[in-house]
């Protein structure tokens, strides 16, 4: 594999680091076409418009986005609702690019400048609390840069063995532990009726 190349074909990746392409993050995929492992059409938040620079980077010919890479709906960012909330901390450890704050026993919130809408902190949720709204701008090449750089700083934590949720959090506390049991099963029983009989929400 070429790393000059590799690095030719990350700065043009979306860095959205949402692994719909199979790999873990942008710079592993980028690594993978480099070395031939991986085709250049496994991007589906970069589009036509990505697919057409690794081409013209690679040499290889422009194809449509891989079926079982799925489909990009356009850029969204991720909300949480307050009311169902727990502070459990798995949405802060799914995400990427470190764009939620909160602590465990915390009122949890998505930076929205910061949130890529790569969607990994829905599936963790254990109270269905997270929602997919568009958003209100187009996401930028600035915005590619500065998510790149914390995708690679959260990957420096990760090796130190630090948990961002533990460096302490300025956000509400939750209910006190005397009441805090019965908040979170009231919470998990609408969710589990929510999975169960009542229409998704939007995502």
């Amino acid at each position: 594999m070429e790393t000059n190349l590799a690095e030719r074909i990350d700065a043009v990746l979306p860095q959205t680091q949402c692994t719909r392409c199979g790999y873990d993050g942008c710079r592993p995929y980028a690594d993978a076409v480099a070395a031939r492992a991986a085709d250049i059409n496994r991007c589906p938040p970069g589009g036509a418009t990505t697919i057409a620079a690794l081409a013209a980077i690679t040499g290889r010919a422009a194809k449509p986005i891989a079926a079982e890479c799925g489909t990009f709906p356009g850029y969204r960012t991720a909300r949480i609702d307050e009311s169902y909330c727990i502070g459990c901390t798995l949405c802060i450890d799914a995400c990427p690019v470190d764009a939620i704050l909160g602590g465990p026993k915390q009122m949890h919130v998505v930076l929205p400048h910061l949130c890529s809408g790569c969607e990994l902190c829905i599936a963790p949720c254990p109270v269905d609390c997270i929602v997919m709204y568009p958003a209100d701008r187009e996401w930028s090449v600035a915005d590619a840069v500065a998510a790149r750089t914390r995708h690679r700083a959260r990957i420096e934590r990760l090796d130190r063995n630090e948990r961002i949720a533990d460096r302490g959090a300025t956000l509400p506390t939750l209910d006190a532990a005397a009441t805090r049991a019965a908040t979170v099963a009231a919470a998990m029983q609408r969710a589990r009726a929510r999975r169960a009989g009542a229409p998704p929400r939007a995502r």
